[in-house]
C-alpha cells in the first residue's frame, strides 16, 4: 500500500532531486561545452526552477493515475515514468536553452538530447533510491508508534 504524499513531501522531494542534479550537471555541462560557470549556473537554475514545478505537477498527476489503477512500481513501469517525464522537459526547456544561450532550436534540442541522456537513468536511480528511502523511514516511524502505544 502506497501512502499518500503531502505537498510538502512533494515539495521537499522535488528541491531534492534538482539540488543533486544540478550539482553533478553543472560541473559536467561546464566542463563538456566549455561554458562559464556562471552562464550554465544561471541556465541551470531558470532550467531548475520549470523542471521543479514540472517535477510536482507531472508526478502528482502520475500518482494519481497509479493509485486509480492499482500499479505497482516494477522497473518497465518507472521507466515509463521517467520517459514521460522527461519528454514534458523538452517542451518546457528547449526554448529556454535556445535563448539563453542564444542557439538555434535545433541546437537547442540536441543539448536537450544531452541533459536527457543524463536525466533519464538519474531520474530512475533517483527515484528508486527515494522511494526505498521513503518506505524504510514509513516502517520505522510506524515500529516507534507502535512501541510508543
Amino acid at each position: 500500500m502506497q501512502v499518500k504524499k503531502s505537498w510538502l513531501e512533494r515539495a521537499f522531494y522535488a528541491v531534492a532531486y534538482e539540488l543533486c542534479a544540478v550539482m553533478l550537471l553543472m560541473l559536467l555541462a561546464s566542463w563538456l561545452l566549455n561554458q562559464d560557470t556562471a552562464q550554465i549556473g544561471a541556465l541551470a537554475l531558470m532550467m531548475t526552477t520549470a523542471a521543479m514545478s514540472w517535477n510536482i505537477v507531472f508526478n502528482a498527476l502520475f500518482e494519481r493515475v497509479e493509485r486509480r489503477r492499482g500499479w505497482t512500481r516494477t522497473p518497465v513501469l518507472r521507466a515509463a515514468h521517467a520517459l514521460l517525464f522527461e519528454g514534458g522537459l523538452v517542451i518546457l526547456l528547449v526554448p529556454l536553452a535556445a535563448w539563453w544561450l542564444e542557439i538555434s532550436y535545433w541546437q537547442a534540442f540536441l543539448l536537450d538530447i544531452g541533459f536527457f541522456l543524463f536525466f533519464l537513468p538519474y531520474t530512475f536511480v533517483f527515484n528508486w533510491l527515494y522511494d526505498g528511502l521513503r518506505a524504510n523511514l514509513l516502517r520505522r516511524l510506524s515500529r516507534a508508534r507502535a512501541g510508543m502505544a
